[in-house]
């Protein structure tokens, strides 16, 4: 078979293959994590929210709340797999394709998987695929603050790129991986059948109360020392979906309820 009639080292050429690469992959990609997700939700008993009831922890979420949030990501990244087809400035091509790149697509596969051993209640597994989850869109992101960061004349970018991404990291960073982690160590309140006052000592109320402190902490640092708005709606929705399911100890309503 002949050579292809390009230069493949060359940089625009790669480039053009990446990014025709990612067009392909990362609807394929969302497609998998929303199908593996619904089905999950609706179609397998226990479902991802009948596994979360049934092993309730002191920071498990409203799961209509986060079910919400999860769809206004998939929208957003709709957005996002739009911009990869319609892209024509180079710094965003640049954005695409070596800040984001495979990152999210790896993330939606991952999520794909980690609802599959969600509701096969295999936690262990779990926490490894959020902590997985969590590295990779913690290096995007960061990789698009540093080399890419938001600008005015680029609001597109803004809101096609930094956002969906900035979105999706808060979802593992302040809630799935630190549920996926309590599970696994065991930090599970066994509901009182006698119908009286819940007990908080099972509830490990001090270790998450660190956990909730820490993770809204940075989240703070972040919005004081960048303004980011999306960080700000998407943590505060994550704090008001574990604020509203009851019952929780007080500690973790405190701190959640400060941060809100």
């Amino acid at each position: 078979m002949e050579s292809l009639p390009i230069d493949v080292n060359n940089p625009a050429v790669r480039d053009y293959l990446s990014l025709t690469r990612l067009q392909v992959l990362t609807p394929l990609s969302l497609v998998i994590n929303i199908a593996s997700v619904l089905i999950c939700s609706v179609m397998v008993n226990p479902s991802i929210g009948g596994v979360s009831r049934s092993r309730p922890t002191a920071i498990s979420p409203n799961a209509y709340s986060i079910g919400i949030y999860i769809l206004v990501l998939y929208v957003m990244q709709i957005g996002y797999c739009v911009l990869l087809v319609l892209a024509s400035k180079p710094e965003t091509k640049k954005a695409l394709i070596k800040a984001v790149g495979l990152s999210l697509v790896l993330s939606n596969f991952i999520m794909a998987a980690w609802a599959i051993t969600w509701v096969m209640q295999w936690f262990l597994v779990s926490t490894i695929l959020q902590g997985i989850l969590l590295l990779l869109l913690l290096y995007s992101n960061i990789a698009l603050l540093v080399y890419h960061p938001p600008v005015s004349s680029r609001p597109f970018d803004t809101a096609l790129i930094h956002a969906p991404l900035r979105f999706f990291f808060i979802l593992p960073f302040s809630l799935l991986f630190p549920l996926c982690l309590f599970i696994t160590l065991g930090f599970v309140h066994e509901p009182n059948l006698s119908g009286s006052d819940p007990s908080y000592k099972a509830w490990h109320v001090w270790p998450v109360f660190g956990v909730v402190l820490g993770t809204n902490l940075v989240g703070l640092i972040v919005v004081i020392l960048r303004r980011d708005i999306v960080w700000t709606i998407a943590a505060t929705w994550i704090c008001i979906s574990i604020w509203s399911l009851r019952p929780k100890p007080a500690p973790v309503y405190v701190g959640y309820f400060k941060f809100i």
